[in-house]
């Protein structure tokens, strides 16, 4: 009798805690800073390049870009820049940390290839 009450109690304590955890309320987004974005890409160990750069790269040497488009299957089919190759990427840690053998395999060996990710 006592465990089944406790088993009850518990049950419901932490579906209470689901709840609350599923519907708590979350700090607005933040707008990153040109220098977050900056010391964040310094950190990581890439290299920022401009929209115009870019643009010439893909005119001039497209060979030299590696295109990843990273929306679902069917807004990829819907369009996208030619020469990119579709790689969905869920916006959770749990579909990041999913994905992260496929994208190795993806970028390959070369750390040096300017690879563009949208």
């Amino acid at each position: 009798m006592k465990r089944t009450l406790f088993l009850s109690i518990l049950a419901m304590a932490l579906t209470l805690a689901a709840l609350w955890y599923e519907h708590r309320p979350l700090p607005p987004p933040h707008d990153a800073t040109w220098e977050e974005v900056q010391a964040e890409a310094k950190n990581g160990g890439y290299r920022l390049i401009s929209t115009e750069e870019l643009a010439r790269i893909y005119r001039q040497e497209p060979q030299k870009l590696l295109l990843v488009d990273t929306r679902q299957d069917w807004e990829y089919r819907s369009g996208y820049l030619q020469g990119a190759v579709n790689f969905p990427i869920e916006p959770t840690w749990w579909g990041r940390w999913r994905a992260q053998g496929k994208m190795a395999t993806l970028l390959g060996p070369d750390k040096n290839r300017l690879a563009v990710f949208y």
